[in-house]
């Protein structure tokens, strides 16, 4: 007899144990998972971060501001045409490496 109330007792004891569980989770919003299984809940439930990354970093002005476009496209042009006055600008097409290597063969 005083094992079969024994049982009992563990039987009372997990049964109000569960019923606990899934009041504290109706009141507090909780998810129930008493099988342990898998779920996206935890990755759902938090908050997307997409804009505050976007938010972070400047907007930048170089891009959509034609006047420094202009300027760095200057800046190259009279780059290339001090080196081309030195000798150091790039060859004529099909005058390069590759075009001579195509013709010793």
């Amino acid at each position: 007899m005083a094992m079969a109330t024994g049982g009992l007792k563990n039987i009372l004891a997990k049964v109000v144990t569960e019923g606990v569980n899934e009041a504290r989770a109706r009141i507090f919003g909780h998810v129930l998972n008493p099988t342990g299984q898998r779920s996206p809940h935890k990755l759902l439930r938090k908050k997307l971060i997409g804009d505050k990354v976007a938010e972070w970093y400047p907007h930048d002005i170089v891009k959509d501001d034609p006047l420094v476009m202009a300027r760095r496209e200057q800046e190259r042009l009279s780059k290339l045409e001090m080196l081309k006055r030195r000798g150091k600008g790039a060859p004529k097409k099909g005058q390069g490496k590759q075009a001579a290597k195509r013709k010793k063969k």
